[in-house]
């Protein structure tokens, strides 16, 4: 399952799915990528019996085609134990939180995501999130949604709120 689009809710719309699977019971891994603040869903997942949430990213932006090193080196041990935690039989769900975004800025290569969806085992289900997802991991998803931006109030400058963007 990827989101993708310019549009505000595509990590909300994976959080959502993971709290629905939850529910059922699932075992869920959700691994954010480019993100080391402590957003609601990280802090949540301390008072939710099995779901796991991990960090691979400061809380700093990444610069687009000059990433900082140990942005790139923070993505790709992420990247590793996600691979791990995706093969490990301990997760039924796992949420690649803005790997889209990772990938289309050089912190992870795109031919890795690509083996990673191969060796995925048949009983896990992925969701990959971020703006930016390429045609070709278009092609090979299973469901694609696109969140459109028609309005977003960073424009008028409101500041990103605790509990609403974070």
């Amino acid at each position: 399952m990827v989101y993708t689009g310019d549009g505000k809710g595509k990590t909300t719309a994976a959080v959502g799915q993971a709290l629905r699977a939850l529910g059922h019971g699932y075992r869920v891994y959700m691994i954010h990528f480019m993100k080391g603040r402590d957003y609601g869903e990280f802090l949540a997942s301390e008072k939710l019996t099995h779901l796991t949430i991990d960090r691979a990213g400061r809380d700093e932006f990444v610069k687009r085609g000059d990433p900082d090193p140990v942005d790139v080196e923070l993505a790709r041990a992420g990247f590793e134990r996600a691979r791990k935690a995706i093969g490990s039989g301990e997760y039924d769900l796992v949420v690649l939180d803005e790997i889209n975004v990772a990938v289309d800025y050089g912190l992870i290569a795109e031919a890795d995501l690509f083996s990673l969806l191969e060796e995925k085992p048949p009983a896990v289900d992925l969701i990959l999130t971020g703006r930016g997802a390429s045609p070709e991991l278009v092609r090979r998803a299973d469901m694609v949604s696109e969140i459109l931006m028609i309005k977003h109030h960073y424009n008028d400058g409101v500041e990103g709120r605790k509990g609403i963007e974070y």
